[in-house]
């Protein structure tokens, strides 16, 4: 399987047989999904002065951070040189995946988890230009901060402890994920 024109060569994820690392890519999925609900939840409890799970899941991800963050990955590392384009192509990107995704959603379920109405330069309350320009900045931080960051780190784990650790999160992922494609979280505050 070659995925070689996805994964940089010079990236510490490369792997010469595969091109990739499944479970890098399980726990890095993970890991952004979990500072998406981070940010979330931080944002409800400045906001609204209260503890709230955002998102459709009951874990402690949102899934659509985690995809975000690995495709701004995959598709920006090479502009590392570029964080102007950077900037630009995430703000751009990141706008449409959160369009699609409030869109989706609510054709699926009938509710919306998020309303941009009264923001300034919305579109139809899915996105807005503060949120766009967070996820601008948040690109930035992925290939400056957290990828260097995660590739140190993930290095560092023995292989059994990397592959347990995968199994076991994406295991309670797929519980979840599965749970909520049936009875999705809807509770207090977390949709409009």
């Amino acid at each position: 399987m070659s995925d070689n024109w996805v994964i940089p060569k010079n990236s510490r994820l490369y792997n010469k047989t595969t091109g990739f690392s499944f479970f890098y890519y399980i726990i890095l999925f993970l890991f952004f999904a979990f500072i998406g609900w981070v940010w979330e939840v931080v944002l409800c409890l400045f906001t609204m002065q209260a503890f709230i799970n955002r998102g459709v899941l009951f874990g402690p991800w949102l899934p659509v951070y985690g995809a975000g963050g690995l495709f701004l990955y995959f598709l920006l590392f090479r502009l590392k040189k570029h964080p102007i384009w950077i900037f630009l192509l995430a703000t751009a990107i990141c706008s449409v995946l959160e369009y699609f995704s409030s869109w989706f959603l609510e054709k699926l379920w009938g509710i919306r988890w998020w309303d941009y109405s009264d923001s300034f330069l919305n579109l139809h309350g899915r996105i807005c230009l503060l949120c766009s320009v967070g996820f601008g900045i948040g690109a930035l931080l992925i290939i400056y901060v957290f990828i260097p960051f995660w590739e140190k780190r993930y290095e560092k784990i023995p292989s059994p402890i990397r592959k347990t650790l995968g199994i076991i999160l994406l295991l309670l992922f797929i519980a979840d994920a599965t749970y909520a494609a049936v009875a999705p979280n809807i509770g207090h505050g977390i949709t409009s």
